[in-house]
């Protein structure tokens, strides 16, 4: 291998370190940011992400939410209650099966968390706005990928569980 591939070998390494110190760097800032509206919210954290949940899936059955959230049942049970006491959700019959129960977001909520996430929401525009539709596709793809790894790791570590 001559110098000039190595030195490639080496910057492509160090940019991968890079692109995996950002992400950890990522997870924490959003963690932390979700604590926060969590807070402000005067929700748990996993409300909040069941909330998230039922907002983008929804609406759907308990036993799905659980599973989405990576979740007990009986978890999901006081979730859902403490979200359906404070207005957040309703919990309905599924026209399919009446004996069955889907929880939805109450739509007119919504803009409260919408609020709370407006400044990290522009500040995503802004720096959107530096990239054209190739490199936000590419970044988009890239973010779906990570996330899809992330999935499957949750999934592998379930498994070493059972």
């Amino acid at each position: 291998m001559d110098s000039k591939s190595s030195r490639s070998g080496r910057d492509r390494g160090r940019a991968r370190q890079d692109v995996r110190d950002a992400l950890r760097e990522l997870g924490i800032q959003l963690a932390q940011l979700n604590r926060r509206v969590s807070g402000r919210l005067k929700l748990r954290d996993v409300d909040m992400d069941c909330l998230d949940l039922i907002t983008r899936l929804g609406p759907l059955g308990p036993g799905a939410l659980a599973k989405a959230g990576g979740l007990h049942p009986a978890t999901v049970t006081g979730i859902l209650d403490r979200l359906e006491g404070a207005g957040w959700i309703v919990r309905e019959r599924d026209p399919d099966d009446r004996r069955a129960v889907r929880v939805r977001a109450v739509p007119e909520r919504g803009g409260e968390v919408f609020a709370q996430f407006a400044g990290m929401n522009g500040a995503v525009q802004e720096i959107c706005s530096d990239y054209d539709e190739e490199q936000l596709r590419v970044i988009a793809g890239f973010l779906g990928r990570v996330a899809e790894a992330g999935r499957a790791s949750v999934l592998a570590l379930e498994g070493e569980q059972n």
